[in-house]
């Protein structure tokens, strides 16, 4: 007989015993907390042909975006499709096998048909989400859920994780108030959930709500930050806050502190630090030797062209750390990916590779090159993926780029678009004052 998980979907060879581990393996994933890997293993463990479980365990060695974890999930595939009994775990094996093969688009529009058919699909409805994420949809990271939302209540487990996924797209797609309200029912719902967590500070950081943001992380840091493998992205929304005002200071700190100085070595975690630091490197501020923990940690990732946008941020530490070279070595890496037949290739082109020659010129002091690289992608930086608060450093370049080289009237009107869309910020501010200095020289 074919058992059905918590939501009422048929789960091919699962045992009573192997949904326990399962089921606490998608809790956790869904706050983004605890070991579901651990988890997820046991249910293997306890059912070998358990199809779901193989398919979660792929996600959650496809997600994070380490190379190094891809022959972890080829396995899990290899495993899923071997037990798949149902459409709906045929769409995930179908899904997990584009995304392999570096077809993200692919991916996301597999698991689109998966949650039309399936809205209570908590599995489906969180990779899709992360798809769109990296993929720089706004749109989808809203519609994607909005579509199955109706499915969904506080009576279904995991509700609150489809509220902050809600509400991120929300946010994406400037409904700030939605997603805001959302946001906080998540939290309400499940403390834990590191996700709407998130969804609310993206809101603040959005609005320039600096102190509101600095007051929403502190509330409550020991539910979202406990056990929590998402947590050193939410301790750089904090620090965006401090960065926005200027105290850096206190940015350095939780670098320092929350953030684990850049030691993780988790892409995702290495990402952050690396966008930390060149913001406070744009500001003129003294990291000391951070940049070059962060670049080691760089190392083993880095150069092999699998995600433009890591490979940004790659470029940013070794830039940061004297490592020419090696931030070299990424961009020629880009150059070969961009010649391969997979979604990546388009990212790279249309505008990771801009964007890694853009740093590595400003790197080099050439201002002048850093302007004229980024100002021709900026409009369509979302397709190499990110958020709108991660995709904010290209703009922040752009600008003090734009006041190193010398080009007054350029740095004049970036500052003035900046102050219409972030009124309240202090840094838009700063950038307003340095315009009009600059314009009385």
């Amino acid at each position: 007989m074919t058992l059905k998980d918590i939501r009422g979907l048929d789960v091919t060879g699962a045992t009573a015993a192997a949904l326990v581990p399962y089921e606490a393996a998608v809790a956790d994933l869904q706050c983004y907390r605890g070991d579901p890997v651990a988890q997820v293993d046991a249910a293997i463990e306890a059912a070998p042909g358990f199809a779901m479980a193989h398919a979660l365990k792929a996600w959650l060695h496809l997600l994070g975006t380490e190379p190094s974890a891809l022959p972890v999930a080829r396995a899990a595939h290899a495993a899923a499709a071997a037990a798949a009994g149902t459409a709906r775990e045929r769409g995930h094996v179908a899904a997990i096998g584009h995304l392999i093969d570096g077809r993200w688009q692919q991916a996301g529009r597999v698991l689109e048909d998966v949650t039309i058919d399936a809205p209570r699909d908590a599995l489906a409805l969180l990779g899709g989400h992360q798809i769109d994420f990296f993929t720089g949809h706004s749109r989808m990271l809203r519609d994607r859920i909005a579509r199955a939302l109706p499915s969904w209540d506080e009576g279904v487990p995991g509700f609150h994780s489809v509220l902050g996924m809600h509400a991120f797209g929300l946010e994406e797609t400037g409904a700030y108030g939605r997603a805001e309200a959302e946001g906080r029912r998540g939290v309400e719902l499940e403390p834990r959930d590191g996700w709407s967590q998130h969804a609310v500070a993206h809101v603040l950081e959005m609005q320039s709500r600096q102190e509101d943001g600095i007051a929403w992380m502190r509330a409550n840091p020991a539910a979202w930050a406990t056990d929590s493998f998402f947590q050193v992205h939410n301790w750089w929304h904090l620090a965006l806050y401090h960065h926005d005002i200027g105290d850096y200071d206190a940015v350095l700190a939780l670098f320092d502190g929350e953030m684990e100085g850049g030691r993780s070595g988790v892409v995702l975690d290495m990402v952050d630090a690396s966008a930390l630091l060149w913001r406070l490197h744009l500001r003129g501020v003294d990291v000391g030797d951070r940049w070059q923990t962060v670049a080691q940690g760089w190392e083993a990732a880095a150069a092999t062209g699998s995600y433009a946008f890591n490979d940004t941020h790659a470029v940013m530490a070794f830039v940061g750390a004297g490592r020419r070279d090696a931030a070299t070595a990424v961009i020629e890496a880009q150059a070969e990916a961009m010649a391969r037949d997979d979604d990546n290739a388009g990212f790279t082109r249309d505008v990771g590779h801009a964007v890694a020659r853009a740093i590595l010129a400003f790197g080099d002091g050439d201002y002048a090159r850093t302007t004229a690289l980024l100002r021709p992608i900026r409009s369509v930086a979302h397709r190499f993926g990110g958020s709108h608060a991660q995709r904010d450093v290209i703009d922040l370049t752009l600008i003090e780029a734009a006041f190193r080289s010398g080009q007054a009237n350029l740095a004049a009107a970036l500052a003035n678009e900046r102050v219409e869309v972030r009124h309240e910020s202090p840094l838009a501010q700063l950038f307003a004052r340095r315009a009009a200095g600059m314009a009385a020289a």
